[in-house]
């Protein structure tokens, strides 16, 4: 992508001095540009850094690769703690098994065995004991590394110890360990009362989380070759995190009241790091990924008998091209230093080789039937108006022909020529309520009168009125969303004639039923957490500390101990940031696809804890210098550590980082953040505050000035055939009240949740059984110890109250 910057071939906005030449000086020697114009270029280019950007290879997903999910559970403060696992494991191994074998050359059987007498000795009282047994079961789970002879061979045997582990019960086991933790107040009251919690006052979460998270990543991975026995173990693990057992509440729901206490401030020692990893990727786990939300998505709308889905949003993602980064101070700096407009009129032709600065933009080689293949004279050229003078170089984008070649030792074969799909990438959708607005507005100009939401009477409109709306039904789309409110007002208006709703037991449900009363509490800590791990946070008093597992007990004393600590504590933040963004939007998605208004009560409470300023903060930074950030060591990076011979470290190799061309989960999280503020926006006029459905609120100015970024918008996102964004002429988007779009959308949550979820025993609408035989024949629940009492009952309750029989047929 070229620098819009730079200076560019003649035409370019660099190099026009309005003559069409490209320079001053008839088109020979350096190009002549503004002395302003130059000096704010070079400022730009200190204070940012050149935009001229090579394309990164990145593959959006649910998550990025196994070994680099691994790699993120352990801070490098952690490192000395996998010498300590080994050895833990070795000497409990010697102790057990008397042969001399190592662990891999044990059968399946010894392996059980020795997994059971393990899970024995967790059950001691003393505390110290306990922890060593612990570290070496999770030794295990990484994958036994000092039996190995490369990364593969541990990533190979963490899964398969972790499946041996899940099928031996360590699982159940560490949840209990896990409960005795999290109600330990000793441990908590110490950490509160410390000046400084560090790495030390959360060894035994550590440890145990580190268990329970490696078992999850490594069960919940599917791959062809995996035998028929984990499959079905992973089924299981799915069923049991994901529903409640032995009436205990899902697991998600335990490490989301970590995630309270912890931003309550009545456990500053937890690990939230890896509570926060480990709550993403159960979620992930039981609720599905992006993947299975679409064959959801699939099936719910071939269960409601709406039609297909015309395209998989994730698969257009993959298959598109990026956008160049919108340089918004380069143009606005230029419209200020550029010359007036008179002398900006050119040949129409040298305007479009603007097109060869937009690189990213043009993905399509199509031509425009109707355009005029010959250039404009200068006099047509002056007679358009002053809005066409200033942008019709940057408007031509959206009815281009194909960009001008290059010269001819730089023109390629017509058979090396990519060609792109031809088209808009996406399908449009119009909705009901738009077909209902468009034919107001036609009957309101041309009959003087509405017919309310009646769609098919079209007498009194000309033709091209009846091409609109045949249009418009062609691209009608009903949402499951829309269904779902229909039948909730359905349900509220007729609560006795449709009956009790049935509601299908989904993961989706069930999480959301568990989180429902804690809900606003669960939204608040996350935002309070990704605030403060976000990069344009500033460190404040009254913020909760997100290092105490990062932190050593000593701090450093050299230049290299404090790099590689700063380091470390970087990536910290971006890992925490990543897991809470992609938690969110599983969240958002699932619940919006489960029901409505699940998904309508998650979102509102996330923007009354004000998420969309969090997310515009998080933004208000160089994104570019973001996602190529270094906070990353492979040395020290899970498995390598644990294979190869720590390298000496120096202040140079430290501040080279790793050798890849960008941070993948530093791009992930910002994906996951534009999405999780598009979901909070959309269709909500109250909420707007950025992408495409702002651009009605920014004013024609604007517009204008940032053309560049609104034909990137234009060819990257999906259209609604009505939203008239690029102009802001659209009805809904003029001033109203806000608030009451609010209340009212507050209204409809609470009774559906009301209706839904609050139901009284002794309801008034709760039918009564009139049959004496069936209510004498119903079951009662009694206590254990009634057959002890059972006769001193009947002589008390039947045997000694006297019963005026005449009395009562008379009462009745």
């Amino acid at each position: 992508m070229d620098d819009p910057a730079a200076p560019g071939p003649a035409g370019s906005p660099a190099n026009d001095n309005g003559n069409g030449n490209g320079n001053g000086n008839g088109g020979k020697g350096k190009p002549a540009v503004p002395k302003g114009r130059e000096a704010f270029r070079n400022q730009r280019r200190e204070s940012e850094g050149s935009v001229d950007c090579p394309t990164l290879e990145f593959e959006y997903g649910d998550a990025d690769g196994h070994a680099a999910e691994l790699s993120e559970l352990y801070s490098y403060t952690e490192n000395l703690e996998f010498t300590t696992n080994r050895k833990c494991f070795e000497e409990d191994f010697k102790t057990q098994v008397q042969d001399t074998k190592e662990w891999l050359e044990l059968e399946e059987d010894a392996q059980k065995t020795y997994v059971m007498g393990l899970l024995d000795r967790l059950e001691v009282v003393s505390r110290e004991k306990r922890l060593k047994v612990a570290r070496a079961v999770l030794y295990l789970a990484q994958g036994t590394f000092g039996e190995c002879d490369s990364e593969v061979d541990v990533l190979h045997w963490s899964r398969y110890n972790c499946f041996l582990l899940y099928q031996m019960g360590t699982f159940s086991a560490f949840l209990e360990l896990l409960h005795m933790e999290i109600d330990n107040s000793q441990a908590s009251s110490s950490a509160i009362r410390k000046p400084a919690v560090s790495i030390a006052d959360s060894t035994e979460l550590r440890v145990l989380l580190s268990v329970m998270y490696l078992m999850v990543e490594n069960i919940r991975l599917e791959r062809e070759i995996d035998p028929c026995g984990w499959r079905t173990a992973r089924e299981t693990f799915r069923t049991e995190l994901s529903f409640s057992t032995h009436n205990e509440e899902p697991f998600a729901l335990l490490l989301f009241s970590m995630v309270t206490k912890f931003c309550s401030g009545l456990a500053p020692h937890f690990p939230i790091k890896k509570v926060l990893l480990l709550l993403w990727k159960v979620v992930m786990f039981t609720l599905g990924g992006f993947e299975n939300l679409q064959a959801l998505k699939i099936q719910k709308r071939a269960e409601l008998g709406l039609p297909p889905l015309a395209e998989d949003s994730i698969q257009v993602v993959k298959s598109m091209r990026a956008a160049s980064p919108p340089s918004y101070t380069l143009d606005l700096g230029e419209s200020q230093l550029a010359p007036p407009p008179s002398k900006l009129r050119g040949r129409r032709g040298s305007r479009r080789q603007l097109l060869t600065k937009q690189d990213s933009l043009d993905i399509y080689n199509e031509r425009d039937l109707f355009k005029n293949e010959e250039p404009a004279t200068e006099e047509e050229e002056e007679s358009a108006g002053d809005g066409e003078r200033t942008l019709d170089g940057e408007l031509d984008l959206l009815e281009q022909d194909p960009l001008v070649p290059p010269p001819p030792s730089q023109t390629p074969l017509s058979t090396d020529r990519v060609a792109f799909p031809k088209g808009l990438p996406w399908a449009p959708k119009v909705r009901q309520k738009d077909i209902e607005h468009f034919l107001e507005m036609s009957r309101n100009k041309f009959i003087g009168f509405t017919l309310g939401q009646d769609t098919d009477t079209l007498v009194g409109l000309p033709r091209p009125i009846h091409e609109s709306v045949k249009t418009l039904k062609q691209h009608k789309y009903i949402s499951i969303a829309d269904i779902q409110i229909k039948n909730e007002e359905e349900l509220e208006k007729c609560p006795m004639s449709l009956g009790e709703e049935v509601v299908p037991e989904t993961p989706s449900e069930i999480l959301y039923q568990g989180m429902l009363y804690s809900l606003p509490q669960y939204m608040i800590a996350l935002l309070k957490i990704l605030l403060a791990a976000a990069p344009t946070s500033k460190a404040k008093t009254d913020s909760i500390n997100i290092l105490a597992d990062v932190l050593p007990e000593e701090m450093p004393v050299t230049v290299l101990q404090s790099m590689k600590l700063g380091i470390d504590v970087n990536r910290h933040k971006e890992i925490i940031v990543k897991s809470i963004s992609a938690l969110l939007l599983l969240l958002l998605k699932h619940f919006k696809l489960n029901h409505i208004y699940q998904f309508e009560y998650v979102s509102q409470h996330l923007v009354f804890a004000n998420c969309i300023p969090l997310i515009l903060k998080f933004f208000n930074q160089n994104i570019l210098s973001y996602i190529t950030a270094k906070n990353s060591v492979s040395a020290l990076d899970y498995p390598c550590c644990t294979i190869q011979d720590l390298p000496e470290l120096t202040t140079e190799s430290l501040e080279a980082g790793d050798n890849s061309q960008f941070c993948w989960r530093n791009l992930f999280s910002c994906i996951n953040l534009l999405r999780l503020l598009n979901k909070l926006t959309k269709w909500k006029h109250s909420r707007t505050m950025l992408l495409k459905i702002q651009t009605k609120y920014l004013g024609r100015q604007w517009r204008k000035s940032n053309m560049k970024t609104m034909s990137a918008i234009y060819q990257k996102v999906r259209h609604r055939m009505n939203d008239d964004w690029a102009y802001g002429n659209d009805i809904d988007a003029r001033p109203w009240d806000f608030q009451a779009e609010e209340c009212t959308l507050r209204a409809n949550i609470e009774a559906f949740n009301s209706r839904r979820y609050d139901k009284p025993q002794d309801s008034e609408f709760s039918p009564v059984d009139n049959c004496l035989q069936s209510v004498l024949g119903q079951r009662l629940d009694l206590p254990e110890d009634f057959h002890y009492s059972y006769e001193l009952w009947l002589e008390r309750e039947v045997f000694s109250q006297p019963i005026c029989w005449e009395e009562l047929l008379q009462n009745h």
